[in-house]
């Protein structure tokens, strides 16, 4: 099992889907990522060598933000929203929807399940 970015990566499925295991890398980085190696889209990751699991990891480490550093440049830019006190900050902070949804109905997602309210029946 080849083990890239601190995730292991299934071996049965074709390179570019079975990069996208991995937190920061979706289809189209993934088709990148074998274009700049040069390995073949078409071919399986227990097909490969060592030498080219490690230019794949070479790679990622150096183009693209993954995994733990990407979840910790998330939540430092929500944090920072929520430090500088702006709208979207706010909304972080309420746990509410924070691109301009409706929240009248809907927005369970967010909001967690519905509160009963007493005295509310009559």
């Amino acid at each position: 099992m080849a083990r890239i970015a601190g995730v292991n990566i299934p071996t049965a499925k074709r390179v570019p889907i079975a990069l996208t295991y991995i937190t920061g890398i979706g289809p189209s980085a993934a088709r990148t990522i074998c274009d700049a190696v040069n390995i073949d889209p078409s071919r399986r990751v227990n097909e490969l060598s060592d030498a080219e699991v490690l230019s794949i990891r070479e790679y990622i480490d150096a183009n693209l933000t993954v995994e733990g550093d990407l979840r910790r440049e998330t939540q430092m830019n929500i944090k920072r929203l929520m430090d500088l006190g702006c709208y979207r900050g706010l909304r972080h902070r309420r746990n509410l929807p924070v691109r301009g949804q409706r929240t009248h109905t809907n927005a369970r997602t967010r909001k967690g399940p519905a509160k009963a309210i007493a005295g509310k029946k009559k």
